[in-house]
């Protein structure tokens, strides 16, 4: 697999005028291809493909995701293939909170890489006013994993996501992995 090219063809989907907080610019990325440092030019890349300068189009996560998985960064993989499916069907960041161990059901930490799949009560009521459960994914952002009674920011993708579309910041969510509740998380943003 052509890594250099994969990088290359991402890059050029990067606008010359972006930059992050940290002035990183495309111009540094070839920089660091140039220089055969293709672990800091993916870095870069999704550093400027995370940022709020410009929004990533479709293909362009998937690309650094194979790049990714060529040079055996896992993690990297993930997070690019995670960020792709947010490319299509929205961005859902919350801060999430655990219960403690004894208060919870949970004893042990819950992987931060999106492995995770509990049910939510976004608020939404079925037959009965029984709360309407749904399934969302957890990528705990900047951790690998979230300690029992520990907080995070945190990204959802739901597995229904237009059954998500009613919350906005500041709604309070619940999560569950059976029936007792795990946490609690607030909606920090939504970008459909």
């Amino acid at each position: 697999m052509d890594v250099v090219g994969i990088l290359e063809a991402a890059s050029l989907l990067v606008p010359e005028s972006v930059a992050t907080d940290n002035d990183i610019s495309v111009s540094d990325v070839w920089d660091h291809l140039a220089h055969d440092e293709w672990e800091v030019a993916l870095d870069l890349l999704q550093e400027l493909g995370d940022g709020d300068a410009w929004t990533a189009p479709e293909g362009f996560w998937d690309e650094l995701a194979r790049a990714a998985g060529a040079m055996g960064f896992e993690r990297s993989r993930e997070w690019c293939r995670w960020r792709e499916t947010e490319t299509r069907s929205g961005v859902i960041r919350a801060d999430l909170t655990l219960l403690p161990a004894g208060e919870g059901p949970r004893r042990t930490p819950i992987p931060g890489g999106g492995v995770l799949r509990p049910m939510w009560d976004t608020g939404e009521r079925g037959d009965g006013s029984v709360p309407a459960l749904d399934i969302a994914r957890v990528w705990v952002e900047f951790a690998r994993e979230l300690e029992p009674g520990a907080r995070a920011p945190v990204r959802l993708l739901p597995l229904n996501p237009a059954r998500w579309t009613h919350l906005v910041p500041g709604d309070r969510i619940t999560l569950y992995e059976n029936a007792v509740p795990g946490g609690t998380a607030t909606i920090l943003e939504v970008v459909k």
